[in-house]
């Protein structure tokens, strides 16, 4: 009925973007069915874990969970002078300019670089556009700068739509529903 809802308890501080995206596009299933979803944050929803909270109805959070976090981080070690000070070679084939940009055994190019940098801006882009789409009263040029903040803060910045636990909110529910 139009009371039903769905909540979920999300502890998240994110990782591969293609995971949380098709974790996301599960959450809207519930919400194109007319559920009402509710995400409660008790200790974090960073960078994907926001992504996921991003397309509830209601986001609650405690007053010291972290929130936020949007932006985009990829790291890799590079062993290539490692193995060439020690005479190892590593043959690296691929076909396609861009297969590979960075890799953890070649060498690093500048043309790689740029590319990986350029992908991962790219990347930047969508994970913005996403929660602006998802959270309209969001100032997303303020919050996505990779920062994260405490469920205070958060409030105040829009990316959540109150201060309570998870716990709390079921207590609070219970008094009216079964």
């Amino acid at each position: 009925t139009k009371r039903d809802e769905v909540l979920l308890i999300l502890d998240s501080c994110g990782g591969i973007v293609h995971n949380y995206g098709l974790a996301s596009s599960q959450l809207k299933r519930i919400k194109d069915k007319d559920i009402h979803l509710t995400i409660a944050v008790d200790l974090v929803a960073a960078s994907g874990g926001y992504m996921m909270a991003a397309v509830a109805d209601k986001i609650i959070a405690a007053p010291f969970a972290v929130v936020g976090s949007i932006g985009v981080l990829a790291e890799l070690p590079n062993f290539y002078r490692f193995l060439n000070k020690h005479d190892i070679d590593i043959e690296h084939h691929t076909a396609g300019e861009y297969k590979t940009t960075l890799t953890t055994l070649g060498k690093i190019t500048s043309q790689g670089r740029k590319k990986f940098q350029e992908e991962l801006d790219d990347t930047h882009v969508l994970f913005k556009k996403f929660v602006a789409d998802n959270r309209p009263k969001v100032d997303i040029n303020k919050v996505a700068t990779g920062e994260h903040w405490y469920g205070t803060t958060a409030l105040e910045l829009k990316l959540i739509d109150e201060i309570k636990t998870s716990d709390d909110y079921i207590i609070d529910a219970c008094k009216d529903n079964d």
